[in-house]
């Protein structure tokens, strides 16, 4: 019974809540003039807000800045990690143990560096693919 009692003030709060945001002005109004033949380059435009970049996908928008910063990372992580596991190895002293470590750092750290290198040309391909050129 409590839980139906939760259930239905759960349903009743959503168009309560709606109806104090359509008071408040909150909800947003309808646009009245609607062009359908703009393509998918008119329909990002109608659906940028104001104080919102114009360039988030083309040549040194916000997406390709913020992928190629991550990509940048992972590359120095790797290469670090590289380094590390060269340092181990020459440390090892000849114990398998720590020997077989460190050539498994270095192998992920080598695995690491293809897949940071071939993430940053997929990434800049679609994006260079995909936007138009002005």
């Amino acid at each position: 019974m409590k839980s139906i009692k939760i259930m239905l003030a759960g349903v009743l709060a959503v168009p309560i809540m709606a109806l104090g945001l359509s008071f408040a002005g909150v909800v947003a109004q309808p646009v009245l003039a609607v062009d359908f033949n703009t393509g998918v380059a008119g329909g990002a435009s109608s659906a940028q807000g104001t104080g919102q970049p114009s360039d988030l996908f083309g040549n040194g928008g916000i997406f390709q800045k913020i992928t190629n910063i991550a990509l940048y990372l992972i590359g120095a992580i790797s290469v670090l990690m590289l380094i590390y596991g060269g340092i181990r190895y020459t440390i090892s002293g000849g114990d398998s143990k720590n020997v077989t470590a460190a050539k498994n750092t270095i192998l992920y750290a080598i695995v690491g560096i293809i897949v940071a290198i071939l993430a940053f040309a997929i990434v800049n391909f679609v994006i260079t693919s995909l936007t138009p050129v002005a």
